[in-house]
């Protein structure tokens, strides 16, 4: 499961990088060079989607959740937005669905 869990952060890293870095693009004026490790990033993004052992369905259900962490740990540590405590316990709420989706996987 911690295996899993980790993949899932990294995974999700690679997604909001890929997506913030165009961000910087189009809104705060950065050189259009940055498109090309934004492409790589969205592109390693794919690739570590498919190292997931469930079917898709389920390791996008399960993404989900550490999706929902990861965005907020980006909000506050790279956007300096100081986060709530229902930030905080919303994040938690959806790693513990995380974590429940994929308990089940050995049972398929």
């Amino acid at each position: 499961m911690l295996k899993t869990t980790l993949l899932f952060f990294l995974t999700a890293l690679a997604e909001i990088i890929g997506c913030f870095l165009p961000y910087l693009w189009l809104r705060k004026g950065a050189n259009v060079l940055i498109l090309l490790p934004a492409a790589l990033s969205l592109a390693l993004f794919v690739w570590l989607l498919t190292l997931h052992p469930a079917a898709s369905g389920r390791v996008y259900a399960a993404y989900g959740g550490v999706y929902v962490m990861t965005a907020l740990l980006w909000l506050r540590y790279v956007d300096g937005v100081k986060l709530a405590m229902t930030d905080w316990i919303g994040a938690g709420v959806a790693l513990a669905g995380m974590l429940i989706i994929i308990s089940g996987w050995k049972s398929y």
